[in-house]
C-alpha cells in the first residue's frame, strides 16, 4: 500500500483517487477550493463524474501540507495551474516521486509540463509524466485502458507502474517523456478539428484522413524536438489521438462541434464549462511549429480558426487544395 497525494480534484483526478483507493492505497484528494472541498466530502460524488461515488476512504481536503506525507505525488491540475500548484507546494517537496497526468503546454514559455515541474521543484530526480486514452468517466468506473508512464529513470517508471496498474488500468513504460508530453498534449488540438468537422456535418472520411494526417503532424514536430517517432504510433500517440477525436467524453471535440456549428470559438470554450486544453495548446503549439520550423498545416488553420476569426469551411478548403506532396516525407526521386 502507497500513500498517494492527488493534486487537483477535478475529473481526472477524482477519477485516479476513486481507482487508488479501491485498490488499497492510502488516498488523499486535494483541492485548491474550499468550497469544492466541502462539497466533495459532503456528496462524495464530483459533478464532472455523476453517478461514481468518491470511497469515504478517499481524504478531501484544501491543506497542501498533505504533500509532505506522500510517497507519490500524483499532479492532476490544468496545465495552466501547473507552475502555481508546483510552488505552492515547493517549499515542503521532500523528494518522492512525482507524476503528472495532465496533458498540455505553458502557453507563455512553450515549455512542457514536466519542464515547468522541474523549474518549480529543483529538478526531482524522481519525476514522471503519464499519458495514454483515459477518459475520467471510464477509468472512474473501471472500464479498461491502458496508460504510458514515461520517466528519465526506468526505476521510477517502474515505481509508478507498480503502484498504479491494475486489473482494468495496464500501465507501459517508456523513456520518452518528451514524445509523450507532446502527444498527450497536441492531440488535444487536432481533436478541436475532428469535431469542427463534425459540426460542418462531414462524414468518416474525412475524420480518418484528419486523424491520420494530424499524427503526422504531432510526430513531425516530436522528433524535431527530440521524441522518438515509435511513440507517436502508440498509445500516447495514435492511441490517445484516437479516442479523442472519436469520443463525446472529449471537452475538445464537443468543443469543436460547436465552432463547427458557427458558435464563437471563446463561447464555445464557455459553453463547454470546463478546461478544454486544445484551445491553449493551439497557440503553443502553433508557435511551436514556427519555433522548429516544423511544417503543420492543420494546426496551422486551427489556430487561425480559434484566434484570428477564420470560417472554418474557409479551413478546411485550404487544407485540401494544398500543393501536391508524397504521403511520406522520402517520396520518389
Amino acid at each position: 500500500m502507497a500513500r498517494i497525494v492527488i493534486l487537483g480534484s477535478g475529473g481526472w483526478g477524482t477519477a485516479m483517487a476513486t481507482m487508488a483507493s479501491r485498490h488499497g492505497h492510502s488516498v488523499t484528494l486535494w483541492s485548491k477550493f474550499q468550497k469544492e472541498a466541502d462539497n466533495l466530502s459532503k456528496t462524495r460524488e464530483n459533478p464532472l463524474l455523476k453517478g461514481v461515488k468518491i470511497p469515504e476512504s478517499v481524504n478531501i481536503t484544501t491543506d497542501i501540507a498533505c504533500a509532505e506525507r506522500a510517497d507519490l505525488i500524483i499532479i492532476a491540475v490544468p496545465s495552466v495551474a501547473v507552475r502555481t500548484v508546483c510552488r505552492e507546494f515547493s517549499s515542503i517537496y521532500g523528494g518522492q516521486t512525482v507524476v503528472n497526468i495532465g496533458k498540455g503546454l505553458e502557453e507563455s514559455t512553450l515549455l512542457r509540463l514536466s519542464e515547468v515541474i522541474n523549474e518549480e521543484l529543483g529538478s526531482p530526480k524522481k519525476l514522471a509524466v503519464m499519458s495514454g486514452p483515459s477518459h475520467a468517466e471510464e477509468v472512474a468506473v473501471g472500464i479498461p485502458t491502458a496508460n504510458v508512464v514515461a520517466s528519465k529513470s526506468s526505476e521510477t517508471a517502474r515505481y509508478v507502474q507498480n503502484i498504479l496498474m491494475n486489473e482494468t488500468f495496464r500501465i507501459y513504460t517508456s523513456k520518452d517523456v518528451i514524445g509523450v508530453e507532446l502527444g498527450g498534449a497536441l492531440k488535444n488540438v487536432i481533436a478541436l478539428a475532428a469535431g469542427i468537422t463534425d459540426g460542418l456535418g462531414l462524414g468518416d472520411n474525412t475524420k480518418a484522413a484528419l486523424m491520420t494526417r494530424g499524427i503526422a503532424e504531432i510526430a513531425r514536430l516530436g522528433e524535431k524536438m527530440g521524441g522518438k517517432r515509435e511513440t507517436f504510433s502508440g498509445l500516447t500517440g495514435i492511441g490517445d489521438l484516437i479516442v479523442t477525436c472519436t469520443s463525446m467524453h472529449s471537452r475538445n471535440r464537443r468543443c469543436g462541434i460547436l465552432i463547427g456549428k458557427g458558435v464563437n470559438p471563446p463561447d464555445a470554450v464557455k459553453e463547454i464549462g470546463m478546461t478544454v486544453e486544445g484551445y491553449r495548446t493551439a497557440v503553443a503549439a502553433y508557435k511551436l511549429a514556427e519555433r522548429e520550423k516544423v511544417e503543420m498545416p492543420i494546426i496551422t488553420e486551427i489556430y487561425r480558426i480559434l484566434y484570428e476569426g477564420k470560417a472554418p469551411g474557409e479551413a478546411i478548403n485550404d487544407l485540401m487544395i494544398r500543393e501536391k506532396k508524397s504521403e511520406h516525407e522520402v517520396g520518389w526521386k
